[in-house]
């Protein structure tokens, strides 16, 4: 039996309109879950910026033990409360907050802090973790570097991007690329000189763990992706000679810089 053209329309649209409502309640019902695993991706990454962890490993009671967290503003000052006068817990802002807070001047940012503690002393700092957030080539880049006791040398970093070239720029997320960042160091005396990676590479694996070796600030490039490494080095460049500056001077026992 041919149907006519407005009970075919009506038929379709109210068959949208069905399957969006049954796609939200999911979405919904799928919610809590789905804002608990994006939760410990973050606790994964920052761990695995000091440690190896493998499948089984407990990564919630990991963090519980050996997290420490706050926030500072570009005076490296702790921001222990929000404009409301209420607590600010780091582990309840939403995931995104890095990423918003990107959006406004460095001097009117929040900066997370990640402190590791000793596995036996937890009033002992081992290493810090610091989110930093950019924009590569076609997209947005972001990571976590991590820094020993010393706020200077590079203990890991763990880069992840939204949609740089596949075997090009995407290439800051293989652990190779980041193997290559491991006790570089961000100052020189006590000015931050931050870390550059250079244009090229070569060759890879230990030719380019190698290639820098006698540098503390530069390391090996990715062959083909030029924009992505100017990239990841405007991000580190912001957040160390700028965001993070006067936190980890004052840590250090120097002296803040100038006004931002």
């Amino acid at each position: 039996m041919q149907q006519s053209n407005g009970y075919i329309i009506g038929y379709t649209a109210g068959l949208t309109v069905v399957c969006a409502l049954v796609l939200a309640f999911v979405s919904l019902l799928l919610k809590d879950r789905q804002d608990a695993n994006v939760q410990r991706e973050m606790k994964q990454n920052i761990l695995s910026t000091v440690m190896t962890l493998d499948d089984k490993a407990d990564v919630e009671a990991l963090y519980t033990k050996r997290v420490k967290s706050y926030l500072v503003d570009a005076n490296g000052d702790k921001v222990e409360k929000d404009a409301s006068g209420a607590a600010i817990v780091v582990e309840k802002l939403p995931t995104s907050f890095v990423a918003d807070e990107y959006k406004k001047s460095v001097n009117e940012r929040k900066f997370p802090v990640y402190e590791i503690v000793n596995e036996n002393d937890p009033n002992k700092t081992d290493y810090f973790v610091l989110p930093v957030y950019g924009y590569g080539l076609w997209n947005n880049i972001s990571g976590y570097i991590s820094l020993e006791g010393d706020l200077n040398t590079v203990k890991g970093v763990k880069f992840s991007h939204v949609g740089e070239t596949p075997g090009l720029g995407a290439r800051i997320a293989d652990a190779e690329i980041q193997g290559r960042y491991a006790g570089k160091k961000l100052f020189e005396g006590p000015e931050m000189v931050a870390i550059m990676m250079q244009k090229g590479e070569n060759g890879g694996g230990s030719a380019s763990i190698a290639a820098f070796k006698d540098n503390p600030h530069a390391v090996d490039g990715m062959s083909g992706a030029t924009i992505t490494g100017k990239g990841v080095n405007n991000m580190l460049a912001e957040y160390f000679k700028q965001g993070y500056k006067n936190f980890l001077l004052n840590k250090k026992g120097g002296n803040k810089a100038a006004s931002l």
